[in-house]
């Protein structure tokens, strides 16, 4: 997995430093681990405060698209401090071929977006059977 390449590298660089160092102003955003567990892999985002129905994924090809929003209260207050992000926050990945994308599951619990992606059938390990001159000496190896 790795973050999408975009077309202007300064700024891109710029927010992508931000997203994982922070600032004062602005803390990183959409932090992520990523690890595998057998046979699939998991991955999580931090989105504290962000309502679950503003959470969208999409799957184009083999891009992850993860889109959430954290929008400010309304009503009669004034803001004393502001630190944590508003708006709509986006995450490309670009996901390995050895995947199986179409059945990716999605849960939302305490502020953590947590995805499960299967490894594909097409890329987990096989016996293959190997035959000798006779048909009566089979064998199975480990491709």
């Amino acid at each position: 997995m790795m973050l999408l390449r975009t077309t202007d590298p300064f700024r891109d660089f710029d927010r992508l430093t931000q997203q994982i160092f922070g600032t004062t102003n602005r803390p990183a955003v959409m932090p992520m681990d990523a690890w595998r567990e057998g046979d699939r892999f998991v991955i999580e985002f931090d989105l504290p405060g962000v309502a679950p129905e503003s959470i969208d994924l999409d799957v184009e090809r083999n891009v992850l698209t993860v889109r959430a929003e954290r929008v400010a209260r309304n009503g009669d207050w004034e803001m004393l401090a502001t630190e944590r992000p508003r708006g709509v926050f986006s995450r490309q990945l670009v996901l390995g071929d050895n995947l199986d994308l179409d059945r990716i599951e999605a849960g939302y619990s305490d502020g953590v977006l947590r995805l499960l992606v299967p490894v594909a059938e097409k890329a987990k390990p096989r016996k293959i059977e190997v035959s000798t001159g006779s048909d009566s000496g089979r064998t199975a190896i480990e491709a």
